[in-house]
């Protein structure tokens, strides 16, 4: 064989791992993880600091690219209307979602009563912080100081920074196009960026399941099955049902078709456990597999990743009802009611964060008369397991993002149903 031949071989070899699709090679790195964690148990920690690096890069990019993509496609639209339409439809959606995942979960509890004779005894109570206000955190979107609310990650400011800034731009005419070309130049930076960001995605993915498989082991969830069986349903069911639907029923679409072309963004959210630190690749998703347009992908995706918790909400409700039958309490339709409206309103905002949903229940426990010490217990009864527990309800949030938002970028014709039937671009 010549060197010539040689050289061929090895640009062959090379060239195999990035012809494989991309969802391919996380799953193949999720399944070694899980394997590699079994077999190396707690000693797999040491490698954790792989998918901590991928996260952070992915988190580097996070508020940069909500910004100016926000901004951008605000920019794009042309026409402050549409914008308000665009809202509109959104918060909408995001709630009704929301609200289905919460009855949804509320009913399978009531029915599989995944609580009934728990006993938390041996837990350790977990120190919880006080509940922010409604008002608080409302308060709070509108940034005091936009550069530190950029600085500082807060992504509901950031948003509501981006759209003011991007309708002033819209509104400056003429002279706001030089900065207008800025963002819509630093849009396309980004989105290379984030193509960078994801060919460490399998070795990231890889390192994450792998130190939680060590820490935890496949059977950590041996103690809350039945709560675990229950969520799975209820994910599985949201997923199906609700998202399904809005996709097949509500506009015409292969709804086959849209679970292959999200499975990138469905496999990240699994292993990061976190639909922020997920943002970058469900917008690449959005724009590239499902052909949702920027002015739609960049204004719904964020909100969504923010806002929108149908996999939260419905793990908050199903453990209220958890917590109430481990505890003996007997609920009425009114206790019901109460559950779902609080779970509604406090999903909203929560941090897109690992774990953060456990930290809401003090409020929705508050509401069937729960007292702190007890609630406390609940979480620290919990929290070992809520790992697992979390990769799935993240799953159910990307899910419901990308969902969405394909519903309103059809309604606004900004659509491209051609790039949504293709396979995916990976």
């Amino acid at each position: 064989m010549t060197s010539t031949d040689n050289a061929d071989a090895k640009s062959e070899n090379g060239n195999f791992w990035f012809k494989l699709p991309l969802w391919k090679r996380i799953i193949a790195a999720l399944i070694l993880g899980a394997i590699v964690g079994s077999i190396w148990g707690e000693g797999a920690a040491s490698i954790k600091w792989i998918g901590d690096i991928f996260i952070r890069l992915i988190r580097m990019i996070v508020v940069p690219l909500v910004f100016v993509t926000l901004v951008s496609g605000i920019v794009a639209m042309g026409d402050p209307k549409k914008l308000g339409s665009i809202g509109i439809k959104t918060m909408g959606l995001y709630i009704g979602t929301t609200a289905l995942a919460i009855i949804i979960g509320l009913a399978l509890a009531t029915v599989i009563q995944p609580g009934a004779g728990i006993d938390m005894m041996g837990a350790t109570a977990e120190t919880l912080a006080p509940v922010m206000p409604l008002g608080e955190r409302l308060m709070g979107i509108v940034p005091q100081n936009p550069v530190a609310a950029l600085a500082n990650g807060d992504i509901l400011a950031v948003i509501f920074f981006a759209i003011i800034f991007g309708s002033g731009i819209m509104l400056a005419g003429d002279k706001g196009k030089a900065v207008a070309g800025v963002m819509d130049s630093a849009t396309e930076v980004m989105l290379k960026i984030i193509h960078m960001i994801m060919e460490v995605a399998p070795f990231g993915v890889f390192a994450l399941i792998a130190a939680t498989t060590g820490a935890k082991g496949i059977n950590a969830l041996a103690d809350v099955v039945p709560l675990a069986l229950t969520l799975m349903l209820g994910f599985a069911l949201q997923m199906i049902i609700t998202h399904g639907s809005i996709i097949k029923f509500m506009l015409k679409l292969p709804a086959t078709r849209f679970f292959k072309d999200i499975i990138d963004a469905q496999l990240i959210a699994f292993s990061t456990s976190s639909s922020s630190a997920t943002m970058p690749v469900t917008m690449a998703v959005a724009e590239e597999n499902l052909g949702i347009k920027a002015p739609v992908a960049s204004s719904v995706i964020p909100l969504g990743a923010t806002i929108n918790m149908d996999g939260t909400g419905m793990y908050v409700g199903v453990v209220a009802i958890f917590a109430a039958q481990s505890l003996g309490i007997d609920l009425n339709i009114v206790d019901y009611g109460l559950i779902a409206l609080t779970t509604t309103l406090v999903s909203i905002g929560t941090a897109a964060v690992p774990s953060a949903s456990l930290f809401l229940l003090a409020a929705v426990l508050g509401v069937i008369g729960v007292g702190g010490e007890q609630t406390a217990l609940i979480v620290g009864f919990l929290l070992p397991f809520d790992r697992p527990l979390d990769m799935m309800r993240t799953v159910v949030n990307v899910t419901g993002d990308l969902a969405v938002a394909t519903a309103v970028a059809k309604s606004e014709g900004e659509f491209d149903e051609d790039i949504f039937r293709a396979d995916p671009r990976v």
